[in-house]
């Protein structure tokens, strides 16, 4: 078993950076750990996507400071809860999704996580999946767990309030969600949930349950969310989010896209950056002497080497300073042969993938997003003559093919 650290500063790290609230208080969780009693906690995942994204990356962070205080960790893959869909902040309730797809989005979950998290030697994470216990649960075991709870208290929450000002239908399915995912705090045993502050009311029902049959009382830890300068979370509703499947690359340049305003967040959350740099860095954007893409530059350098280790951030790095900020084309750029002489712009958008449809072709010409050569492409008629010495053509700032005729 690993040894429990109870070193004051590192506890005092892990109940605050990136913390917004923890329940009933950050008092007693820290006494509790302060104490060297080695707790058991989680977080939960819901496979909605084939990938993890940058928003449970903070969650993944945390979990991490935990595992490093010698705690127990469990990464919970909500198998069972996915194919319901979580309700929270959503506008209409959500596609239900087979046990066959939900797997098949998670395929991939443990290889991302292992990222931030151990899942070997004498303290390695746990992965367990809610379908375990969750399958198990007959009709009567559903309703004493919802006996615990009142429909005032689920159609209170703001996004039902708002469907029923709309006249839009909130399903049964969906009060049964955070019942869902309260059971999997009974059925873990465990004493503190991990979640974004967004999901506050389904880890406090997890709480209720946790007094309720086992007498026990459950923390409840609520990190902040990363959100944009408008103070949208930057997720997958909003097709903002950074998915840690993405490719160096594709990662680095994302957050290079991001408003400045999320830069100091961005370092509180996503990185591992001491407090006290993120906080020279706060103060030195204030003063506006240095230039928010130097910093942005670092975050999306962090972040990158996080994910993808300090080698692959580095070539990231170059190409975007190369590719984006010098604007040449990158040394190594795909090929594709065709068999062709030339070929009207959209349909070859197409054929070379950069492009999904030729809608989304004329789109992109009409934006002024495609370039041939050094020629910003604006008829959507152009026909692009295909030579075998090839034509490089451009999709924004990051995606180039090179097209070669036979």
């Amino acid at each position: 078993m690993a040894k429990v650290i109870t070193d004051r500063s590192k506890i005092r790290e892990v109940l605050e950076r990136g913390v917004e609230n923890i329940y009933p208080d950050k008092e007693s969780l820290e006494k509790v750990l302060s104490s060297g009693k080695r707790i058991k906690l989680y977080c939960g995942f819901d496979p909605s996507a084939p990938s993890l994204h940058i928003g449970n990356a903070i969650q993944l962070n945390k979990l991490a400071q935990f595992q490093a205080l010698g705690h127990e960790v469990i990464f919970l893959i909500g198998d069972f809860t996915g194919m319901i869909g979580d309700p929270t902040d959503k506008a209409a309730a959500r596609k239900k999704m087979t046990r066959k797809e939900v797997l098949a989005n998670a395929k991939n979950y443990k290889k991302q996580a292992s990222a931030y998290l151990s899942f070997s030697g004498r303290n390695k994470a746990k992965i367990m999946y809610n379908s375990k216990w969750n399958d198990k649960l007959n009709f009567a075991g559903l309703i004493d767990l919802a006996s615990n709870f009142t429909v005032q208290q689920m159609i209170a929450r703001d996004m039902f309030q708002d469907r029923l000002k709309e006249d839009k239908p909130i399903y049964l399915h969906e009060f049964l969600y955070p019942l869902a995912q309260g059971y999997d705090s009974v059925a873990m045993d465990v004493d503190l949930e991990i979640g974004g502050n967004d999901q506050m009311f389904n880890m406090l029902c997890g709480r209720d349950l946790m007094k309720a049959i086992k007498g026990k009382e459950k923390f409840v830890l609520t990190t902040k969310l990363l959100v944009d300068p408008t103070g949208k979370k930057m997720g997958k509703t909003e097709g903002n989010i950074v998915n840690l499947d993405e490719n160096p690359q594709d990662m680095y340049g994302k957050i290079m896209s991001w408003p400045d305003g999320v830069i100091i967040p961005g370092f509180e959350l996503c990185t591992k950056i001491p407090m006290a740099e993120v906080e020279k860095i706060k103060r030195e954007l204030e003063n506006g002497k240095t230039n928010p893409r130097d910093f942005k530059m670092k975050l999306a350098y962090e972040i990158t080497k996080m994910n993808w280790g300090e080698k692959k951030a580095e070539e990231a790095q170059d190409y975007f300073v190369k590719t984006i900020q010098k604007k040449e084309a990158p040394d190594e750029v795909k090929s594709k042969k065709l068999k062709v002489k030339s070929m009207n712009i959209v349909d070859l958008l197409v054929e070379v993938e950069l492009a999904s449809s030729k809608s989304e072709a004329r789109r992109l010409i009409e934006q002024g997003g495609i370039k041939v050569g050094e020629q910003v492409i604006s008829d959507i008629g152009k026909k692009i003559e295909v030579t075998k010495n090839g034509v490089l053509i451009q999709r924004g700032k990051r995606q180039f093919i090179k097209v070669i005729g036979e």
